[in-house]
């Protein structure tokens, strides 16, 4: 007997989806060699969902030769994209105009006649939102929760999350000390256009003064009053600042455009003559790239185990989580119901203030 299960990442890249590629076909390998009369095939979906949509089919088999050694690396084999939604997918027209369209139908007709037998799906938030949607459509679909924002409920955390955050704890370690060399004030916008994780931990690993996260709107005077506090009557002192791109002062709406906030923050204090230079930091998708972090190998290691083992289980509509530090299954329209942003009472945020972070309130 043989089952066909397709693979599918969306949304943004992060560090960890070739080590839960991996583990999938792995993990399936060693199925085989148990269950012998099953034969498991894996096939990989090109570029999120076009890979299924497209025509000719863009798909590719793999295998213990093709993952072999892929955990180390960043970004994704099968590669992805985060414009791709097959309930809105872009359609060219005759006209050369392109509108979108809902192209679900045409894409679990492709999975039935070319005998997938389940789908699982690596995405965030907004990428689980259409896992739901294609369960309710009834394809057999198991979910793995991915996102360096670390925005999903109902899992500890999304494998990608810690690399993206040693990444900005590095960038402000080097931040630091050229801060302190010339008596400056450094801002380094983080990414976290909703959920402040990456931006939290970078403050504290990294020993910022400031840290702004969308989850709690902000006061320039605030933040003006505490930079003049670390400053000497000599003028001599340095500020970190960190600050997510979703981060906003109070009484105003989001405005999230990348590097749009740090240089606003720039533009008052120099308009206030603050007497420090200041200066502003965009990571930008560095966040995205590099190595993955062990923690987050291991993580994806033992998301892609189980999510596999719910495909055999038949658990469909459920996605692999990291829950209470034991790997389990929960029901995704749980996980999307409910947006992980930062807890005001969240310990982080009692242990930034304990050291004195200032979050602009």
């Amino acid at each position: 007997m043989k089952k066909r299960i397709l693979i599918v990442n969306s949304g943004g890249d992060c560090p960890g989806m070739n080590a839960v590629i991996r583990a999938i076909v792995k993990r399936a390998d060693r199925e085989q060699e148990l269950e012998q009369d099953t034969e498991w095939e894996i096939i990989g979906s090109i570029n999120a969902f076009d890979g299924i949509i497209a025509e000719p089919l863009e798909l590719v088999s793999l295998n213990s030769k093709t993952v072999r050694g892929i955990h180390v690396k960043g970004g994704t084999i099968l590669m992805t994209n985060n414009k791709r939604d097959p309930f809105h997918y872009p359609v060219v027209q005759k006209d050369g105009s392109v509108k979108n369209e809902d192209v679900s139908d045409l894409l679990i007709y492709n999975l039935k006649v070319h005998g997938f037998d389940a789908v699982i799906h690596i995405g965030g938030n907004e990428s689980h939102k259409i896992s739901q949607k294609l369960y309710e459509k009834g394809v057999n679909i198991i979910g793995i929760p991915k996102t360096i924002n670390n925005d999903l409920s109902v899992t500890d955390y999304t494998f990608g999350f810690q690399s993206a955050a040693q990444t900005a704890t590095e960038a402000v370690d080097k931040l630091v000390t050229t801060a302190r060399s010339h008596n400056r004030v450094l801002i380094l916008e983080v990414m976290g256009r909703d959920a402040g994780w990456i931006a939290l931990h970078a403050a504290i690993a990294g020993g910022a003064e400031v840290c702004l996260i969308p989850e709690i709107p902000f006061s320039m005077e605030k933040i003006l009053k505490k930079l003049k506090s670390l400053y000497n009557r000599k003028g001599r002192g340095f500020v970190n600042i960190v600050v997510a791109e979703g981060a906003y002062p109070i009484g105003e709406k989001q405005n999230i455009v990348s590097g749009a906030i740090s240089r606003r923050i720039s533009s008052f204090l120099k308009e206030r003559n603050f007497e420090a230079d200041v200066r502003e930091t965009i990571l930008g998708h560095l966040q995205r790239g590099g190595s993955p972090m062990a923690f987050d190998r291991i993580l994806a290691t033992e998301l892609g185990v189980k999510a596999f083992e719910l495909v055999k289980e038949k658990e469909f509509g459920t996605m692999a989580v990291h829950l209470n530090s034991q790997v389990t299954n929960i029901e995704i329209e749980k996980v999307i119901d409910k947006y992980n942003k930062v807890n005001l009472s969240h310990d982080l945020i009692q242990t930034a203030r304990g050291i004195g972070v200032s979050f602009g309130d």
